[in-house]
């Protein structure tokens, strides 16, 4: 059933981006100024990833299937298939009325409606799939079925899913959030580009972690942490609040001390180096908390993260991040301290960058963002996989974390007590009781 999570996944950030066009619309109603750009990039997300995506990969298989399988699907199927027949007349209405509205021939009041109007009908849409329709497949469909369904979505090389359509979804998204207003995005007036590339072979371990414990006093923190990294995987760390998930990526980047086990990172042991000897071999870290120089200036906070790297190379390295988060460059001397927390948590991930990490250490990167934020993180660190960038990702929203995941592994209290890939432990009862609240 693995074409029911990517749906559902889908309907997550479909809702999100409801969500922030109805908060945008409230603030269009209070008086703020329409912005073309920002709705425009809405659209075109809908138009390529919803409209001409997700809506026939799911009329083709999943509807066409259920309706062997249940009469009573009937009834449901043809209305929402009538919904994405008519989604695309809806979006080109919505597109002249924002014409209209920003030239001045339709008020923002009026405006604001047509778009509230719109999110409710995707609302009630995605409400009906997931209430009536994912319940009816899971009981109706067999085994047969869900193979023919899961090899279309899971189909790396269609032109409309595969790999190659999901990098370009990513983007349009990225500009989505980059346009998106303060409140509840990044308030760029540019874009800039994620630039995606392929990934190297995973066959390499770099980061071999062996017995691993620390103490805070008398309470061990830690209790015998091993666990293994290769080159290009992304590696989720999971648990809950107190489970020692930021102990050990401190004691990892050599700011907690470790009183027992050893750290190999591309072969060298690395337990008895400092911090800043760590970061120079490649290991950087974007903190919990972004914990950004709130006096210093976004600009400097950057250089900062490029001071163990030539200077030859700092110029380039600041244009690839201004290209990625053009909020940044266009507040490039303003003190990191004024950013939004979303801007900070973009300015904290760059910071990382600069240090042109082998391995990137993210700690808890979705904490406190609003939802499209959240979505936007979890879509730059896709992005850099898809780079092949080596990520350690310690993260309390577990299941964004897994989904992305190669590998996962569960910390309950200093200990790890599961180990697999992404899609195993989601799919594991114990975790799913435990951490994904299903």
């Amino acid at each position: 059933m693995e074409a029911l999570r990517i749906i559902k996944d889908e309907h997550r950030n479909l809702w999100r981006i409801a969500t922030t066009v109805d908060l945008v619309a409230d603030e269009i109603e209070a008086g703020s100024k329409i912005d073309p750009q920002f709705f425009t990039s809405v659209f075109d997300y809908i138009e390529q990833f919803i409209d001409r995506s997700h809506h026939p990969k799911e009329d083709d298989f999943l509807f066409r299937i259920l309706r062997t399988r249940s009469a009573e699907a009937a009834a449901i199927l043809d209305r929402l298939q009538t919904e994405h027949r008519n989604g695309p007349e809806n979006l080109t209405r919505l597109r002249e009325q924002l014409k209209s509205a920003a030239g001045g021939e339709l008020n923002n009041a009026a405006f604001a409606a047509a778009l509230r109007t719109y999110t409710q009908g995707l609302k009630s849409h995605v409400g009906a799939e997931e209430k009536e329709v994912i319940p009816l497949a899971r009981e109706m469909l067999n085994a047969a079925d869900w193979a023919e369904i899961d090899g279309a979505f899971l189909n790396n090389e269609d032109p409309l899913f595969g790999e190659k359509a999901k990098a370009e979804f990513r983007e349009l998204f990225h500009r989505i959030v980059s346009l998106a207003p303060e409140s509840v995005g990044l308030g760029a007036h540019s874009t800039g580009r994620l630039q995606p590339s392929a990934a190297p072979n995973k066959a390499e371990v770099v980061l071999s972690v062996s017995g691993m414990e620390s103490c805070y006093g008398r309470i061990k923190a830690l209790k015998g942490i091993s666990l293994e990294v290769r080159r290009g995987e992304t590696v989720a760390l999971v648990g809950a609040n107190g489970a020692g998930k930021t102990t050990f990526l401190r004691t990892l980047s050599g700011v907690q001390p470790m009183s027992a086990g050893s750290i190999r990172f591309y072969g060298e042991d690395i337990g008895a180096l400092r911090s800043d000897m760590r970061m120079r071999r490649g290991i950087c870290q974007s903190p919990e908390g972004r914990q950004v120089f709130g006096p210093l200036s976004i600009e400097d906070n950057l250089r900062l993260g490029a001071y163990t790297q030539p200077k030859s190379q700092v110029e380039s390295d600041l244009d690839m991040v201004f290209s990625m988060f053009p909020i940044l460059k266009e507040k490039r001397r303003l003190p990191a301290g004024t950013l939004s927390g979303g801007q900070q948590q973009m300015l904290a991930i760059s910071r990382a960058l600069m240090g042109r990490p082998k391995m990137l250490l993210l700690d808890e990167p979705s904490m406190g963002l609003a939802p499209l934020l959240v979505e936007e993180v979890f879509n730059v660190v896709k992005t850099l996989k898809a780079q092949g960038m080596t990520i350690f990702l310690v993260e309390q929203n577990a299941f964004a974390a897994l989904a992305i995941a190669d590998r996962g592994y569960v910390l309950e209290t200093g200990t790890i007590t599961l180990t697999g890939t992404g899609q195993e432990l989601i799919s594991n009862e114990q975790v799913r009781a435990a951490y994904l609240g299903m």
